[in-house]
């Protein structure tokens, strides 16, 4: 007995975070800075700022010229459908999927990165604000359920957030779109201005800027260890620099800096355990990824971080007598309301004009149209709205290499970048159904032995309805603008390619129909508190992670409070 109780008094920490991504990354800074032993745990490999295997390969140090071959394609079938995730320089972040299977009822893509620091690593670095518009969304429109914070509860831990990651942008003052703490902005280059300003001057409403973007464009004087971004626009590779904000190069060397963190990989979280007496969490279960050794670590606090259908599957995975249907699911709400942002629809032109420009550096950022559509007196036969992403640049010189011309001929030709191309893409909001969910799945496991998720969600008739004016817009704008051989594209997809999952454990005012409360608790369980993705009660049609940030460093000082308070 004593041996089990010395066991269990070395596996028990103040705190327990699971996972490593945007969200832990910020749990386990927040809660070491405020003095809490802090266990980090990681269901994936050690990885180490600055060692990306090849952040510094030149192209040709590439084998296959960076392109997968049949055998990548083979374990990472899934993981491909981006068209960009599995290459050469970037596959080793991108999870086997025949090791870790899951089932589609409909199509669903589901891009996972198992290793420390997770998807914050590979993320696209946009931030954005949501507005009070879309904290109110749901109650206006009678849609799912209401938000239980408004933007005003968030806009202290935006500016907290966006001050320490370091987010470039310019400040815009709309209303839609809230301005933040920026650093300088990056530059819209000659193209880009000019539609900037035939969208501003055809379009009322309508307003084109750069994209606000965790780069530091300038030194971060609290993260040293953080250079500013080198224009090299290979980030998915991870950045050696430190020039992006990713929990590897800033949040988890913080956490490390007090002392406080004990960071345990390849410890992949399957099970809470829940004491029916106390009526509380006492820890975790985990499965050794290396070893197969099952241990137990237990803590007053537990944070749930392990992105939106990690953090659901550890729930719904977790059965007891007082939770047979999943870990604080008395609503019946666990696994469902599946969001994302759709995409893949948009248009592009050819520019004629500007041939005596071109830019420096290679720019890891485009321009950025927020939404404009159902604001103001704005109506649509729809609910919600979009934004465009998008980016003006030359043709490369590459393409006249097979020219049939030779000597100063071909010297000529190759000395001469193409004309310019530009195109925007839309994200569209998903809004909030239920029956668009994920289950567990027992009969098929994982390569450890463990059940696997089943997702059956679809886009349905107001998404497709927004998405004929995501297609149309964007080709009117470029046709106001002048350019010419407008298209425009509309490609089928599934839910899941935006790589924005939200919604699964969502937060709402009341316990019948939501799982989590206002300060993202479990609304049955006070100590453990769920601040991915799984949160979000509706999905805007910005990108989420800034809003993710912030939620977990709110939560974080609402459970160091109740610590104090001894109300956990």
């Amino acid at each position: 007995m004593n041996l089990n109780t010395e066991a269990e008094k070395k596996n028990t920490y103040d705190a327990i975070v699971v996972g490593t991504g945007i969200s832990g990354g910020w749990a386990a800074k927040e809660l070491t800075e405020k003095g809490l032993k802090t266990l980090v745990l990681e269901r994936g490999r050690m990885v180490k700022h600055p060692d990306y295997p090849t952040a510094t390969k030149d192209p040709w140090d590439l084998k296959y010229a960076g392109k997968p071959t049949q055998e990548d394609l083979k374990q990472q079938g899934v993981q491909a459908r981006t068209g960009y995730t599995v290459r050469q320089d970037t596959k080793h972040w991108f999870v086997n999927d025949l090791e870790n299977p899951y089932t589609e009822v409909k199509r669903f893509d589901w891009m996972r990165g198992y290793h420390v620091g997770g998807r914050s690593i590979m993320w696209g670095r946009q931030s954005y604000r949501w507005s009070p518009m879309d904290f109110e969304a749901n109650a206006k429109d009678g849609v799912a359920v209401d938000w239980p914070i408004r933007y005003n509860d968030l806009a202290p831990w935006y500016d907290y957030v966006e001050s320490y990651i370091g987010v470039s942008g310019n400040k815009d003052g709309l209303p839609q779109l809230p301005d933040g703490k920026f650093l300088p902005p990056m530059e819209l280059n000659c193209v880009e201005l000019d539609l900037k300003g035939k969208v501003s001057d055809k379009f009322a409403g309508r307003a084109l800027t750069i994209g606000r973007t965790a780069h530091a464009t300038a030194p971060l004087p609290h993260s040293p260890q953080r250079g500013t971004c080198q224009f090299r626009n290979l980030c998915a590779r991870g950045c050696p620099y430190g020039g992006y904000f990713s929990s590897v190069s800033s949040t988890l060397p913080a956490a490390e800096k007090t002392g406080n963190m004990t960071l345990r990989p390849n410890s992949i979280v399957y099970e809470l355990i829940y004491d029916e007496k106390k009526g509380k969490a006492t820890g975790v279960k985990v499965l050794d990824g290396e070893t197969g050794e099952q241990v137990e670590f237990y803590a007053k606090v537990i944070f749930l971080c392990a992105s939106t259908f990690g953090s659901t599957f550890i729930m719904l995975n977790s059965i007891s007598n007082r939770f047979p249907n999943g870990f604080g699911n008395d609503s019946g709400e666990l696994g469902s309301n599946i969001m994302d942002h759709h995409l893949s629809v948009g248009a592009y032109a050819q520019v004629d004009g500007f041939e005596d420009q071109y830019y420096f550096g290679r720019r890891a950022n485009g321009f950025y149209i927020p939404r404009y559509r159902n604001v103001g007196s704005d109506k649509r036969d729809y609910l919600r709205g979009f934004g465009y992403q998008g980016g003006a640049s030359r043709q490369g010189w590459s393409s006249l290499v097979a020219e049939l011309s030779i000597g100063a001929e071909l010297k000529e030709a190759v000395g001469k970048p193409g004309g310019w191309t530009i195109g925007m893409g839309g994200f569209g909001e998903i809004l909030p159904y239920h029956d668009n969910k994920v289950t567990l799945n027992k009969e098929k496991k994982d390569k450890y032995g463990l059940p696997t998720l089943t997702f059956d969600a679809d886009l349905k008739e107001n998404e497709y309805k927004m998405r004929k004016d995501m297609a149309a817009d964007a080709a009117e704008m470029l046709e106001a603008a002048g350019y010419k051989n407008v298209g425009t594209y509309d490609n089928k997809i599934g839910i899941g390619l935006g790589i924005h999952e939200m919604g699964t454990a969502r937060m709402g005012k009341d316990p019948k129909t939501s799982v989590l409360n206002k300060f993202n608790q479990v609304h049955a369980c006070k100590n453990v508190y769920v601040t991915d993705g799984s949160a979000m009660t509706s999905a805007a049609c910005q990108n989420p992670s800034l809003t993710y940030m912030a939620l977990t460093a709110r939560a974080v000082d609402h459970a160091v409070n109740e610590l104090k308070k001894q109300n956990l």
